[in-house]
């Protein structure tokens, strides 16, 4: 019965101690958003570039709800500092849960949580700089001459947001399979065999998740299909697991 007021004691500190790191990741969200409000409109001018160049001369984009030049910006804005602040969030997350990791955790878990980041951000910047102009690009080109491109600012925030989710999610598939070979759920021999399956699994989710547009789907099932060859290669170049082992 005596240990049982020092375990309430440990659980009130440890849910004292999440609250603490969740306010000071919200602390940062809203640092960086108000350090960055007042450059809202041209914040959102960078992320719609990718569209507005690919626009035809005279042709710009559109609101067709009353409040959306106001707000959309703003949530771009947010948007943003979520992004600048991730790591201090992550970093965050890492001294709660250090503490109760082991030695082999601990050197397991900062790399994987560092390489998801890193290949989280490279997903985002290539959907911005590839994907983006490539698709829009190839919708402009084979509109009809009759119709005129007027996309409305709110729903090129949301299609811009699902592909940064898409892509960011998609490139973390090299940590995914180092992972799964680690924890010896599966064995190189059999990611191996696996690759063709693979193949077709990732032009069948392209088609799934991406717009109906064939620039976009082959922009995301090739790259996972590098990225699954990658994750291979890293697999055994760092001596996760021997070959062949189960």
């Amino acid at each position: 019965m005596s240990k049982e007021p020092e375990r309430n004691e440990s659980y009130v500190t440890h849910l004292v101690e999440l609250r603490d790191r969740v306010l000071r990741s919200l602390l940062a969200i809203l640092i960086c958003f108000f350090s960055l409000i007042a450059w809202a409109p041209e914040i959102y001018n960078i992320f719609a570039n990718p569209l507005i160049s690919a626009l035809p001369p005279g042709v710009s984009m559109i609101a067709t709800d009353v409040a959306a030049p106001f707000f959309v910006p703003i949530k771009v804005t947010f948007f943003v500092a979520f992004i600048i602040s991730l790591p201090f969030t992550l970093w965050q997350v890492w001294a709660f849960v250090e503490p109760a990791l082991y030695a082999e955790e601990k050197k397991l878990a900062f790399p994987i949580i560092l390489s998801s980041l890193i290949l989280f951000f490279a997903g985002m910047a290539f959907a911005y700089f590839v994907v983006f102009p490539a698709v829009f690009g190839f919708i402009v080109a084979f509109s009809p001459s009759e119709v005129e491109i007027a996309t409305d600012i709110d729903k090129y925030f949301s299609f811009a947001m699902s592909l940064f989710l898409i892509f960011g999610l998609s490139f973390e598939t090299p940590v995914v399979q180092m992972l799964l070979v680690r924890l010896d759920f599966v064995s190189l021999e059999k990611m191996r065999y696996f690759r063709p399956y693979f193949i077709v699994l990732s032009f069948i989710l392209a088609a799934i998740v991406t717009p109906p547009d064939v620039v976009s789907q082959l922009m995301l099932a090739l790259p996972l299909c590098v990225l699954f060859e990658l994750g291979i290669f890293l697999s055994k170049s760092l001596g996760i697991k021997k070959e062949g082992t189960n």
